[in-house]
């Protein structure tokens, strides 16, 4: 499926305004392969620190989709491969594009940058902060793998100057990992605002269930699919949009082989990847995220919020922080085909008022979730780094 360009009226969100005074550099350290939640929030973060104060520039150290298709195409951004995981010469060649580039800070957003920017930021001797996007332990159910990953996070991370967390439930994460909760602040994700909720009927007819996501085991796509499979078999009529690529080409024969199995081909879509999850949210009449576990403060419930597309979700992680239950969308318990019908039926059958939760997604999203404000709370982060750091060439 070809995805198109947004061509609605409501034309784009509102995004930062220029810099008005000079700024700072600070080198974020990604790993690039992707373009999900957290990279658009590393996207998001280059758009809108330099009102600021800081400027971004990007280091990749697996590059992807994520130096193509990024929006902030104005921050500098330098490919250094690592050849395996135990890579660890890129390090000195970040210290070094630190010196060159007179950068006051690092910034790292994945377990395998944690473990290179901590090491670069000894040979810089500059204060480095962690961004943590979900629970390094609960990131797939590959659970040996996810102890030893997490065990090397815990190792870099525990030297990090300062850690974001983009909900409470990570601040806890890190605090049961021994991490004192004063070195841990709360950034919650933000998102471009819509100057306007855009306008559109009430569904009817046929209502189109979507959901956006790097698809693998933890996102619950097959509990989204057995939901689906049941409200047709209640003579509901409702179709699934499903937008976004498989992590692996095994999972996704599996998967597909479900929909066979569930008699869905006429009444799943898949799309892809695509960098225009906009336009694809506005086709949809329900958001649903169906997660199992590992969610940090997912990045497409607030897009779908800014759109005014009712959301249900899972009650994991972060996600009851953005989504207050019954009134700016729905939350059920994770796993739960029956759960999850039962709320998109409340919402279908008009017990549940579409565009009263619509109406108050998309005021929350603006209110409390918006792009300048994950930019402003992000830079008080790092003055408040810088404030404290004392300079010095070893680290203890």
């Amino acid at each position: 499926m070809t995805v198109p360009p947004i061509t609605d009226p409501v034309v784009v969100p509102t995004c930062p305004a220029e810099p008005t005074a000079a700024t700072a550099r600070v080198i974020h350290v990604i790993n690039g392969e992707h373009y999900s939640g957290a990279e658009r929030v590393q996207d998001g973060l280059a758009l809108s620190l330099p009102q600021f104060g800081f400027d971004v520039q990007f280091v990749c150290l697996k590059p992807g989709r994520f130096p193509k298709v990024r929006r902030a195409q104005q921050s500098p951004l330098v490919t250094l491969p690592m050849v395996h995981r135990g890579d660890l010469a890129v390090a000195s060649e970040i210290a070094r594009l630190a010196e060159k580039t007179s950068s006051i800070l690092l910034h790292a957003h994945t377990p395998r940058a944690a473990l290179i920017t901590a090491l670069a930021a000894r040979k810089a001797a500059l204060p480095w902060i962690y961004h943590a996007h979900s629970p390094t332990l609960w990131d797939s159910k590959q659970w040996i793998k996810n102890l030893v990953v997490a065990m090397l996070d815990w190792w870099a991370v525990r030297r990090a100057d300062h850690i974001i967390a983009v909900a409470e439930s990570l601040k806890e994460y890190w605090q049961k990992w021994g991490i004192p909760g004063e070195r841990i602040t709360v950034v919650h994700n933000g998102v471009s605002s819509w100057p306007t909720l855009p306008k559109r009927p009430d569904p009817s007819g046929t209502w189109t269930i979507g959901t956006v996501a790097l698809f693998r085991p933890r996102k619950g796509i097959e509990v989204l699919l057995h939901t689906i499979q049941q409200l047709r078999r209640e003579d509901i009529p409702v179709r699934l949009l499903a937008v976004g690529p498989f992590e692996t080409p095994r999972y996704e024969s599996r998967v597909k082989s479900l929909v066979v199995r569930l008699g869905l081909e006429d009444a799943v879509s898949w799309t892809g990847f695509t960098p225009h999850v906009d336009s694809l949210l506005s086709k949809m009449d329900l958001f649903v995220l169906p997660s199992l576990f590992g969610e940090g403060l997912p990045m497409v419930v607030l897009e779908a919020m800014a759109l005014g597309v009712p959301v249900v979700a899972s009650r994991v992680e972060g996600i009851p922080e953005v989504i207050r239950n019954g009134k700016d969308g729905l939350l059920v318990p994770p796993g739960s085909p029956a759960n999850l019908a039962d709320s998109i039926k409340g919402i279908i059958s008009g017990q549940i008022s579409w565009r009263w939760l619509r109406e108050n997604a998309y005021r929350r999203q603006r209110q409390c979730f918006s792009l300048e404000s994950m930019g402003r709370a992000t830079s008080e982060v790092y003055r408040h780094v810088l404030r404290e750091r004392v300079p010095r060439k070893e680290d203890g």
